[in-house]
């Protein structure tokens, strides 16, 4: 079982950044991929960013070149240094791991922390 507790949301100005953290209380080292997805109301959930286990990131279209995705394993953390921020990266945040091997893969979530984007 692992447990994932995001931080670092809140509300800033457009233009401005944040940087969001996921704790886990596992090794994240181990862990197949971390990563980012957001919920804006009415919308579906999104995947913002995704990090390996072999340091590989990818990016949702909308946030190339203002997101960067990182992970400290030492710290067991991920972050999400957002700049840049718009109008429509108002969303809550969640944090999201996959572990274990290929015939036994789990999924866990945290909470959720909300970003909110005024002009």
């Amino acid at each position: 079982q692992v447990q994932l507790v995001e931080s670092g949301g809140g509300l800033v100005q457009t233009g401005g950044s944040l940087r969001l953290s996921c704790a886990a209380s596992g090794s994240i080292g181990s862990f197949n991929t971390m990563g980012w997805y957001r919920l804006a109301p009415g919308k579906q959930r999104e995947l913002v960013a995704v990090i390996t286990n072999g340091d590989r990131e990818n990016y949702a279209d909308s946030v190339k070149g203002r997101f960067t995705v990182s992970r400290n394993n030492a710290k067991d953390t991920m972050y999400l240094q957002m700049n840049n921020l718009k109008l429509e990266d108002t969303a809550v945040y969640y944090c999201h791991c996959n572990t274990g091997p290929l015939w036994n893969r789990r999924d866990y979530w945290g909470q959720g922390t909300q970003v909110t984007v005024s002009s």
